[in-house]
């Protein structure tokens, strides 16, 4: 009982480190932001001191009375987006090949049927639904079938609000197994 308590002290003295150095590193973060925007605005402001040349609508000698008259304008422009991120190098193009425009007929008569439809046909005893991490999951039982459906990204209501499109409406599965996370 004592040991327990000694432990349960370690962890709670663990926990109040954990949230200290959590308030630093979130005061580190926001300073580090707030300096960051500082910078690209003095760097935006510097673009466009430089890049900006005062321009004037020129005069017009056929001048009409009731005509707006001519004022300088100042252009601006758009500073091009910084890349951040490793260098990605571009595709190469290549030549599409010539496809065959027909296929040849065919020589015998191949059967289409499916020999495994009566399998397809059977109940299915297990339903897996979730997001990607279900993409390969291939679960077996001592007898019948499990289908696996993926939905990648889903959340839990997202998940849910599939579950009845999956599940036929005469169908009852013996077991639902739903992840998202």
């Amino acid at each position: 009982m004592h040991s327990v308590q000694l432990e349960l002290e370690a962890v709670e003295k663990q926990i109040r480190v954990l949230e200290q150095r959590q308030a630093q590193l979130r005061e580190r973060r926001a300073a580090l932001e707030t300096s960051r925007a500082d910078a690209h605005k003095s760097r935006v402001s510097i673009q466009r001191a430089a890049n900006s040349p005062t321009t004037s609508t020129p005069c017009v000698s056929l001048h009409r009375p009731g005509a707006p008259r001519t004022r300088s304008s100042q252009m601006s422009f758009t500073p091009a987006p910084g890349h951040h991120g490793p260098w990605v190098h571009p595709q190469r193009r290549r030549r599409a090949r010539p496809r065959a425009t027909t296929s040849p007929p065919p020589v015998f008569e191949i059967s289409t049927r499916n020999r495994f439809s009566p399998l397809r046909e059977t109940e299915r005893d297990a339903v897996i639904v979730g997001d990607s991490i279900v993409r390969h999951i291939r679960a077996t039982l001592a007898e019948g079938k499990v289908h696996t459906h993926c939905l990648p990204g889903a959340r839990v209501l997202d998940v849910s609000a599939q579950i009845p499109a999956i599940l036929k409406a005469d169908e009852s599965p013996r077991a639902v197994v739903l992840h998202a996370g």
